[in-house]
């Protein structure tokens, strides 16, 4: 096991400046991936009933950057006139997203007409990839950048093939992105901390054999549940202070098992999308964060936190304080 990586409170916090998001096409029943996924009705049964999935996005008709660039342009109409934006992440959860000669972090930064800003994509930690790049990106505007300086974050990728799309027992994987601008300092959502944990015996992820597995879902929820109160802790907060958790949107069984684990209210945890959009990679946490924005649900000045699992085996929280009043957003 790697041991437990924290990023406290600073005296210039990240702060995100702004979080849009995009779903490509209609929303689809899971039932019709299940000839794509190999799954017969009474397995799609089982993810529906036990699960606790419904709906997803997924359009193959449209491509990568289709896919990405609408949150990103949204994002960046916040960025304010003068500043530089310092670096685009693309944070992803697959290791191969586009084919050999295509560097999408390269293709994102032409199209979105940023000359001067240094882009690089940013992987290894699959779905827990984006809460990493919060802080890998502080870490770069306080070493590098000058004062006001920011950088963007983008999320999303498309589940091309069935071998990217199930996990058996676990997930049906979705389409959806997002787009996070960030500064230090800023009049933002402060992070106010960041902790991931890696089971690395756990690496195989989804060639792991049956034991694996099965060790793996006895490690799941304490393990998760561990790095969400060392989250809270680093925060210099206690659990009631958390207004609400949102959560990566893997499935309700996972999660009704954490919740368990930490003995808190499962009122106090956002799983409203987990039957509507289902498991979009590195974008969940972000995706979830905009509908609670949108619906008016963010109170200012409350402490939230950002929780999520990535196949490896790593966990991540982060626990951040919203700030201001939130504005009704189209995604």
């Amino acid at each position: 096991m790697m041991p437990t990586t924290a990023t406290p409170v600073t005296s210039r916090p990240v702060t995100l400046e702004r979080i849009e998001s995009h779903l490509p096409g209609r929303p689809i029943r899971i039932d019709e991936l299940g000839e794509r996924l190999q799954l017969r009705p009474t397995e799609v049964a089982v993810f529906r009933k036990i699960y606790g999935l419904d709906q997803l996005h997924y359009d193959p008709s449209t491509g990568l950057f289709d896919l990405l660039l609408p949150a990103a342009r949204r994002a960046l109409t916040h960025l304010p006139a003068g500043a530089s934006l310092r670096y685009l992440i693309y944070a992803h959860t697959v290791q191969t997203v586009a084919p050999p000669d295509t560097e999408p972090a390269q293709v994102l930064r032409q199209s979105l007409g940023l000359r001067h800003t240094e882009a690089f994509a940013l992987n290894q930690q699959a779905c827990v990839t984006s809460l990493s790049a919060l802080e890998l990106a502080g870490n770069l505007l306080r070493a590098e950048a000058q004062p006001g300086d920011y950088a963007l974050i983008v999320t999303g990728e498309q589940a091309f093939s069935p071998q990217v799309q199930l996990i058996p027992h676990s997930a049906i994987m979705a389409e959806g992105a997002s787009a996070i601008l960030l500064t230090l300092g800023g009049d933002g959502d402060a992070i106010e901390s960041l902790v991931t944990r890696t089971l690395g015996q756990f690496a195989q992820g989804l060639l792991m054999d049956n034991d694996e597995i099965r060790a793996l879902g006895a490690a799941y929820a304490n393990s998760l549940a561990e790095v969400i109160r060392e989250a809270i802790d680093a925060a210099g907060l206690v659990p009631d202070e958390i207004e609400l958790v949102i959560p990566h949107n893997v499935n309700l069984i996972t999660w009704r098992q954490t919740i368990k684990v930490l003995g808190l209210d499962p009122a106090r945890f956002f799983l409203e999308n987990i039957e509507k959009l289902s498991h979009c990679y590195s974008s969940d946490v972000f995706l979830n964060y905009t509908t609670l924005a949108d619906e008016g649900r963010l109170k200012p000045g409350r402490h939230y936190l950002f929780a999520s699992v990535g196949l490896g085996a790593t966990f991540g929280a982060a626990v951040f304080r919203t700030r201001g009043e939130r504005n009704e957003r189209d995604h």
